[in-house]
């Protein structure tokens, strides 16, 4: 059931971002180039995002446990590291210098462009040496995550 509410959740946001035109590399990039001809519409598709979500959360998080899982998966990290900036950075670079984000290159694929098969292949392979560098034999175990006791 977990995977049926994610993949509908997948379509509803690749849905949004065909409506909102994101996939759009062009609107990205318009949206990036603040000394140019800059278009706020992005901008928008944010905000109304982020919206969503602080309501969103907030039903959702006065119910005991989800309804499609066990319990909630919430980030239990709060410190602002190495890792996380340099991801950050390093996505947005990768967003700036493609003009494209990884939800509208995943929503692309089907037109096969080149651009886009290049910029997934990278982001793939990305993943896959940033997951086997976490894991690599000098990182240690990390402890199992702690959900608090109202959302147990």
């Amino acid at each position: 059931m977990p995977v049926i509410w994610s993949l509908l959740a997948g379509v509803i946001f690749g849905a949004g971002l065909m409506i909102s035109d994101m996939v759009n590399p062009a609107r990205v990039l318009a949206f990036l180039d603040v000394a140019g001809s800059w278009d706020a519409t992005l901008m928008f598709v944010m905000a109304g995002g982020l919206a969503v979500t602080i309501v969103g959360y907030g039903l959702v998080l006065r119910r005991a446990a989800p309804l499609a899982c066990e319990r909630f998966d919430l980030p239990t990290k709060r410190r602002i590291d190495l890792p996380l900036v340099g991801g950050s950075a390093l996505f947005g670079i990768g967003w700036g210098l493609a003009g494209i984000c990884p939800g509208p290159a995943f929503t692309a694929l089907p037109t096969l462009e080149p651009k886009v098969l290049l910029f997934v292949g990278a982001m793939l392979i990305g993943m896959i040496f940033a997951n086997l560098w976490r894991s690599g034999p000098a990182k240690q175990e990390q402890p199992p995550v702690k959900t608090s006791p109202e959302l147990a």
